[in-house]
């Protein structure tokens, strides 16, 4: 691993941003929403557009988006199943909400949709939230919103409101509610669940291993975490997980990615003492051992940025921030760090080397049209990816 898997190299890229949603499909990496800083103020970034990068050929594009384009938000909860990307909650400029909405990412027309539900109840408005897929349906869990007193059972510790933050009869605070989401019905549901819950939390991690739904870490009132929580996404049961080894500090806005059947990526977050992180961690689930993971990007801390599973368990980071993001101007990034978590396949491992070193060989150059077509396609389109950066255009 080298610097050049810091994946930034075209003409056009993708505005900073942190608080957003980015999800891959078919070698894509899809990003939507989120906020920026510009001088003293915060800005959403625009809802009506989307930026795709190919992590094959290293460059970006963005399209515009139309249909019922939902407000530009951050915290919202982005999840892709069938080649769709559903999108839940966040906050805007009126605070959090409770809608959810939807876009096909394969027809290349990017119309958003706003899905009304047929039966079963909304989740209360929130942020801040994480998502497991499973079984054609979105399981929804924790998150910060708000509430009003009726709403509000003392005795049931699902909700714990926020003493600072309450208006009349509206009350702010952490959950640790699951929702489940059925697309194919447009169905809202609440499952009976078993066992002993994590704490009511929001900014923490998610990651979904076959059946079972993992969250690590999170704002517990005001403390960050970094014990994690296993439920069974078939019978509704949670477990803790206690690790018999080392653990990772206390976190939150840090990001949970599944890189094989047992094994799951823990990168970055704001510690306990407010401190942009850069550790990444592998949790093996069976052993119940964290192990802490060398990277070439220690110099670059991110919270409140995203990361998907990729090709041959690649794990592609994007934007967030590199500075404490309530702080004035904070430094939001707008860079791919892509991890590699596994040993390459033999046939990326020569497609990188031809095309990283094609454009120093006369002798791999003339060679070039020999390959079948579909070959040389692919390594055209890897030589795009490892030619020299130029600077970003973020006009």
């Amino acid at each position: 691993m080298d610097e050049e898997f810091e994946r930034h190299c075209s003409e056009l890229v993708a505005r900073e941003r942190s608080g957003h949603t980015a999800v891959v499909e078919s070698s894509l990496l899809y990003v939507w929403g989120g906020y920026m800083s510009i001088a003293e103020d915060e800005v959403f970034l625009p809802s009506d557009e989307i930026w795709v990068y190919d992590l094959e050929g290293g460059t970006w594009r963005v399209f515009h988006m139309e249909g019922e384009v939902p407000p530009s938000m951050s915290g919202t909860c982005g999840s892709s199943l069938d080649g769709h990307l559903y999108i839940f909650g966040g906050c805007d400029d009126n605070g959090q909400t409770n809608q959810i909405y939807c876009v096909d990412l394969t027809d290349g027309k990017y119309t958003w949709r706003k899905i009304m539900h047929e039966f079963g109840s909304a989740p209360s408005p929130r942020d801040k939230l994480s998502c497991w897929v499973h079984g054609g349906r979105l399981i929804y869990f924790g998150g910060y919103g708000h509430k009003l007193l009726t709403d509000v059972d003392s005795r049931n510790r699902s909700f714990i409101i926020d003493e600072t933050s309450w208006v009349e009869d509206v009350f702010w605070g952490w959950n640790n509610e699951v929702h489940v989401f059925d697309p194919a019905q447009s169905t809202w549901s609440e499952p009976k669940i078993q066992g002993r819950a994590p704490a009511p939390r929001a900014a923490h991690a998610s990651a979904t291993l076959g059946c079972r739904g993992y969250v690590c870490g999170g704002r517990v009132m005001e403390t960050r975490t970094s014990d994690i929580h296993c439920l069974n996404l078939e019978s509704w049961a949670w477990s803790e997980i206690v690790p018999d080894s080392s653990i990772p500090v206390g976190r939150s806005w840090h990001t949970l990615t599944a890189v094989s059947d047992t094994a799951l990526f823990l990168f970055g977050g704001l510690s306990v003492d407010c401190k942009p992180m850069s550790d990444g961690w592998l949790l093996d689930t069976e052993t119940k051992k964290w192990t802490e993971f060398e990277h070439p990007f220690k110099n670059k801390p991110r919270l409140w940025h995203t990361a998907c599973p990729g090709k041959d368990s690649d794990v592609i980071v994007f934007g967030g921030s590199c500075d404490y993001i309530l702080l004035v101007d904070t430094g939001h990034c707008n860079d791919a760090l892509v991890f590699q978590m596994q040993p390459y396949p033999l046939f990326r491992i020569c497609e990188d080397y031809i095309a990283k070193d094609v454009r120093n060989s006369e002798k791999l150059r003339n060679q070039l049209p020999l390959l079948p077509p579909k070959l040389q396609k692919a390594v055209q389109k890897r030589m795009s990816f490892y030619r020299p950066s130029k600077k970003p255009n973020l006009s």
